[in-house]
């Protein structure tokens, strides 16, 4: 009995070993353990391209630099603390840009259009930010008189972006910017239109956010600010209103409508940048600030007119423009990072 109980467990385990030596009939699967796919990975695109639907991208900030930044922190759920001003975003259109300085741009800068506030009061406008090498300071840029949708402005702040910085660039026209097919007989009546008083509280709003959004991850650097002609001129304006409240430097470009005799009140250091051959940024105005005002300092590029800065037409031009950027990068280095 004991030998038939033998050679039955022999039996049975030599079958069971049969059983599993056999592969499994094909029926569309595969022997081996299933794998579930990843969620696709979206690497930036090249030159400028428009990307694919998302919801609103994340600010990323490098560990080394700013850990306290809370990592994949959103901008547009924010809700600035003093003035409750609520935040919609969607993706930013960039355009196509042939400088030779933007080749690995979309590799380091996202682009993020804002509504910041409800309704009719909202205020548009756009957030570049750093990805890879932010430094976790703000920077405000004011367009000229073709708004804050105006290709150039927007490659310039594009630009800023890619040296470390979060560029927002504000609607100050309330969707009615000046548009080249008008006639100039109408522009008096188009700037009249739109009040200094409402421009500077649009411009004070963008800045309390900004200045909120570092505040609440535990930054209390201050910000810069920057303009050019129309918004170069309401940079002198905002700092001597702002007093050094929310700004730690500004950079003016061929300035217009100046009123320099209330550049006395600016507290933090501005540069002013214009061309000798600009009528409407005289160089005698700016001369007056750095009278009135010893944190000043004012650089005149020979032979340059209006707005060779941000819209250059020559090659000369081109050189001057990369000049001057390299001055204003340097000025917000050295007084946004350096002093903290």
């Amino acid at each position: 009995m004991r030998v038939f109980w033998c050679t039955f467990y022999f039996w049975f385990a030599s079958s069971l070993l049969v059983l599993f030596s056999v592969a499994p009939p094909k029926m569309g699967w595969s022997s081996s353990a299933p794998v579930f796919s990843a969620p696709p990975i979206y690497k930036p695109q090249h030159k400028h391209k428009h990307l694919p639907p998302a919801p609103p991208p994340m600010l990323q900030f490098p560990k080394s630099n700013l850990d306290r930044w809370n990592m994949q922190r959103q901008w547009s759920s924010a809700v600035c603390k003093s003035n409750k001003l609520r935040v919609r975003c969607r993706e930013v259109k960039v355009e196509e840009s042939t400088s030779v300085h933007d080749d690995e741009a979309c590799e380091l800068v996202n682009g993020t259009e804002l509504t910041i506030g409800d309704n009719a009061d909202g205020i548009r406008a756009y957030l570049f930010t750093a990805v890879k090498n932010n430094n976790a300071t703000g920077i405000l840029l004011l367009s000229d008189i073709f708004g804050f949708e105006d290709s150039a402005t927007r490659d310039f702040a594009y630009r800023v972006a890619c040296t470390g910085y979060n560029v927002l660039v504000p609607d100050l026209f309330n969707g009615d910017p000046w548009t080249k097919d008008r006639p100039n007989s109408l522009l008096q009546q188009w700037i009249t239109k739109h009040q200094p008083e409402r421009i500077a509280k649009t411009i004070f709003a963008s800045a309390n956010w900004m200045v909120n959004e570092l505040a609440a991850v535990g930054i209390s650097r201050k910000v810069g600010i920057i303009g050019f002609c129309y918004g170069g001129g309401r940079v002198i304006d905002i700092l001597a209103q702002d007093q050094g409240d929310y700004f730690g430097c500004g950079v003016s470009f061929y300035g217009t409508r100046i009123d320099s005799s209330v550049a006395s009140h600016i507290k933090v250091p501005l540069l002013l940048i214009t061309g000798d051959d600009d009528g409407l940024c005289p160089v005698s105005v700016l001369e007056d600030i750095t009278k009135r005002n010893k944190q000043s300092k004012m650089v005149v590029f020979q032979g340059r007119g209006h707005s060779f800065a941000h819209r250059p037409q020559t090659p000369e031009e081109d050189k001057d423009a990369e000049e001057a950027f390299t001055m204003m990068r340097n000025w917000l280095y050295n007084n946004l990072l350096a002093k903290t």
